[in-house]
């Protein structure tokens, strides 16, 4: 009857995601062609200024990190941000065919990705419910596909579902399987907000390894685009003035600046600013390295806990800390999807212990973007305005980072055992 009742669960669930899927794949084959006249157009803008059209100007002999040629040359409205090189080589494929093609094969590549995301959380779980791994995938897939964090990937066409695999999979293979684990490291690094404090903290809490090989093979990958790019430019003095006008343009942008009230950005410095408009001097490295400062000697002692859900709580601790430490937006949350679910089953079965209470109020405040849907953004909107719109997702990441701090703080770890005296 059990077994009855878990695939009855599962077909609904995945008719459920196929319907879900469907509507947000739309906006990849009704979007109209860009041009210089609708640049404004949501609708899989990521997909169009972020990869179709860089890939355009890197085929035809540009550098696409240079602001002014893609204004100049491209229906775009946002410049391309300093992602690793490799993406334009990667990306080749959804590149080569007309837009409506491209723009269709990626949104289907990046709903698999959220298939296999959903899969990497079912099997988390699994290691604690002996939950079915096709019923567990079908429902997080479902769930997926009808937030507000899913939706947004297809429906702007990000590449966040192909980093969240990446970063996900460094995270939980990391002792299992390291050489795979290295290989998605490299796949997390395509954003570096993502590459850098995720390899930190997996140096810190004994990967050496994973973090080190991880970085130097996106590095390696890397390499050949970036020697193209400084032939092409006239050398590498031209080609880091071109990086320098990048981040110019990127810190000045109303979509984007740490100082914007109006970007959809969830990190610890932009929602400093959002709350209270007031930024100190150097806040984004300062916020960098103050979130890596705390978190690493927390995420050390989760691990070294006498407790065993302590690693489970370290996961989930880890990808808050990257999401909160550098330039990061709602949607980035997306892989600690299988970190957040083991957590959750890990509260839940706890509880009614003293103690747990913050793990549970984490793993909700992580659910706010999630749950960030369009009848709860006209409510938000409505009773509060639009700037508390574009920070609440903020201030819930950045409380979650805050709980589970807080939790292992006060996490138990086994005292050394004393040295006996020689005799």
């Amino acid at each position: 009857m059990r077994g009855i009742r878990l695939a009855v669960v599962a077909g609904v669930a995945w008719v459920v995601a196929g319907f879900g899927a469907w509507w947000a794949l739309r906006p990849s084959w009704q979007v109209p062609l860009p041009t210089g006249a609708n640049r404004a157009e949501v609708r899989m803008q990521d997909f169009r200024d972020a990869l179709y059209y860089p890939v355009q100007e890197f085929l035809a002999g540009g550098n696409p990190y240079d602001p002014a040629a893609m204004f100049a040359h491209w229906p775009v409205r946002q410049s391309f941000n300093l992602y690793q090189p490799y993406h334009l080589a990667l990306h080749l494929p959804f590149g080569l065919p007309d837009y409506r093609t491209g723009a269709v094969l990626f949104g289907l590549t990046a709903l698999v990705l959220l298939v296999v995301l959903a899969g990497m959380a079912a099997s988390r779980i699994r290691t604690r419910v002996p939950v079915p791994l096709a019923a567990g995938t079908a429902v997080i897939a479902a769930l997926l596909v009808l937030s507000q964090v899913g939706k947004a990937q297809l429906y702007l066409g990000q590449v966040n579902p192909l980093v969240a695999v990446g970063a996900a999979g460094a995270l939980l293979l990391r002792s299992s399987h390291p050489r795979i684990a290295v290989l998605a490291l490299a796949v997390a690094w395509l954003k570096p907000q993502f590459g850098l404090p995720l390899a930190v903290l997996l140096f810190a809490r004994g990967s050496r390894g994973v973090a080190l090989g991880g970085t130097a093979v996106a590095a390696v990958a890397s390499l050949p685009v970036v020697a193209l790019l400084v032939v092409r430019g006239g050398g590498v003095g031209p080609f880091l003035d071109v990086l320098a006008a990048n981040l110019a343009h990127a810190t000045n942008t109303g979509y984007g600046a740490v100082d914007s009230l109006t970007a959809q950005r969830v990190d610890l410095p932009a929602v400093l600013f959002r709350l209270t408009e007031w930024l100190p001097p150097a806040a984004e490295p300062v916020a960098l390295l103050a979130v890596l400062g705390v978190t690493v000697p927390l995420v050390r002692r989760l691990d070294r806990s006498t407790d065993p859900d302590g690693p489970v709580v370290a996961d989930l601790l880890t990808c808050l800390a990257v999401t909160v430490a550098v330039v990061h937006q709602p949607g980035d949350v997306l892989f600690a999807v299988p970190a957040a679910a083991l957590a959750a089953v890990a509260w839940w079965r706890r509880r009614r212990e003293s103690g747990w209470l913050p793990l549970g109020l984490a793993v909700a405040a992580l659910a706010v973007p999630f749950a960030h849907l369009h009848a709860v953004d006209s409510v938000v909107r409505a009773v509060l305005g639009e700037r508390a719109s574009v920070t609440v997702d903020g201030v819930a990441v950045v409380a979650a980072w805050a709980l589970l701090v807080a939790f292992a703080v006060r996490t138990p770890v086994p005292r050394p055992e004393p040295v006996a005296a020689p005799s």
